[in-house]
């Protein structure tokens, strides 16, 4: 093993995933040298193992659910997916696990890849030990900003590990169609997996611990979602916990808390995240290795004036897209307190990651997809502001009908009744995926219902639903 002589940058970036390429990209756009640091694929988990393949899966499924409502289309859509197109389809929006496309992108923005792992080695170093055993001594003089992102949680079952369990990396790259797939979890990605799965091909059956699906969404969202799943033949259990795994002959077999013995040839794990924090060296600087790490809203790590956790590390919204969000913001923050500008941090300041606590924004990719932002009712009450949940079947809606045929779906807005803002906003139905960032645009500009009445929908889209919503509101 050998050492070269240190070298020395403006900034050191640990973790190549979106969050580190869009840090970097603030950072090199303010003028100051950038090095990124990665152990595995330039793009990381949302390029390869999440996002992108899981919505290239999902995609010909959505399509063809939307094609079934539609007269005049349904019939030349009875025959089921082509699982190995849909697959090789999913294979190119992953450019094969090759990073080569995203490494030519940095190097056009001019920040210095270094592959190996990386880990802090005192306040503003970062040793790189690449596949050789060579050893790199990076230097930041202003800022280290971690942005290693999340695994995926497995539960502590005894012979798990002996079972092979897949964990969303493997749903979202497995290369054949399992007969018969058990997932156990309720949240996105179990939701969106048992949708792609079931679609292509295997019988699933989906444990959920909790009361049902997407927990973190007004009720009727999950409710929704099973009630499709179970309708395109999936098994949805509820209040269903897993006692023991184990194969046998090749074969999972999954005993639930209620005794049933589930049966099933692969097995997806979908029970939460953990931050990879691990082997970064956060002991060398007084932080425990494994931990979420706590920021201010610049994403600066508390007690750390040169230290940054920017994405799921922070855990303050496990999002691809709040990830980029926090990025931007703090690579503007690192910059300026580079250069001395003054910091403008206050609640909505370009320094500051206020969408954090008011306007993050989610779509589920299942049929029919859900899309919130901000607070859900309940959210909102537990907070302490004053609202009033105002709800709307989506089929009411002229442009649904149009949509398709038996169009299926329901909104919510929760109005804060002293500000007459919105604090959250939620959509189910087919195709509302498109409808939440105007959703988006009035929560986080806290545009007040007496404006919103002169954002005047165009007819017949399913955006019509703004209208029947401030109607709502207002008759009630």
């Amino acid at each position: 093993m050998t050492e070269t002589e240190s070298i020395e940058y403006d900034v050191v970036v640990l973790g190549a995933g979106p969050v580190g390429e869009n840090v970097a990209d603030r950072t090199r756009a303010a003028g100051l040298s950038t090095a990124v640091v990665e152990s595995e694929l330039v793009g990381g988990e949302c390029s390869y193992w999440a996002c992108m393949p899981s919505k290239a899966l999902l995609r010909p499924v959505i399509a063809r659910a939307d094609a079934r409502r539609v007269p005049g289309l349904r019939r030349s859509v009875r025959g089921p997916l082509d699982a190995p197109e849909v697959l090789a389809h999913r294979d190119e929006y992953t450019s094969h696990w090759q990073d080569d496309g995203q490494v030519r992108w940095l190097d056009g923005i001019g920040a210095d890849l270094h592959r190996g792992h990386g880990r802090l080695s005192g306040a503003r170093t970062v040793t790189v030990t690449g596949a050789d055993g060579e050893r790199r001594v990076l230097t930041a003089r202003h800022a280290v900003a971690v942005c290693t992102g999340s695994r995926a949680l497995l539960p502590d079952l005894p012979g798990l590990a002996d079972v092979g369990p897949w964990t969303s990396r493997e749903a979202t790259s497995a290369q054949t169609v399992p007969g018969r797939l058990v997932v156990v979890g309720g949240g996105v990605v179990a939701a969106e997996m048992a949708t792609a799965w079931q679609a292509l091909g295997a019988q699933v059956t989906v444990l959920v611990r909790g009361k049902g699906l997407l927990g973190r969404m007004e009720p009727f969202a999950g409710e929704l979602v099973a009630e499709a799943l179970e309708e395109a033949g999936a098994d949805v259990r509820t209040g269903t916990s897993v006692e023991s795994v184990s194969r046998e002959n090749g074969t999972v077999v999954v005993v639930t808390g209620a005794g049933d013995r589930v049966e099933a040839d692969e097995i997806l794990f979908a029970t939460g995240r953990a931050p990879r924090t691990d082997d970064i060296g956060l002991d060398t600087v007084g932080l425990a290795p494994g931990s979420w790490l706590d920021v201010d809203d610049s994403l600066r790590v508390t007690g750390h004036d040169w230290l940054y956790a920017v994405g799921d590390v922070n855990r303050r919204a496990l999002l691809t897209h709040q990830g980029k969000y926090q990025a931007r913001i703090a690579g503007a923050a690192i910059a300026a307190r580079a250069t001395g500008e003054t910091l403008r941090a206050q609640a909505w300041g370009a320094h500051a990651a206020t969408a954090d606590h008011a306007a993050v924004p989610q779509v589920v990719f299942t049929d029919p997809e859900a899309a919130a932002v901000g607070l859900s009712l309940a959210e909102a009450e537990q907070a302490g502001h004053r609202v009033r949940a105002v709800d709307v079947d989506l089929s009411s809606v002229a442009g649904a009908g149009l949509y398709g045929d038996g169009y299926r779906g329901r909104a919510r807005m929760v109005v804060d009744v002293e500000d007459e803002i919105l604090r959250g906003v939620t959509f189910v139905g087919p195709g509302v995926g498109e409808l939440i960032h105007s959703a988006t645009v009035a929560v986080a500009g806290r545009v007040p219902v007496s404006r919103l009445w002169h954002a005047v929908p165009s007819y017949p889209t399913i955006s019509e639903v703004w209208l029947r919503l401030l109607e709502a509101y207002r008759d009630n």
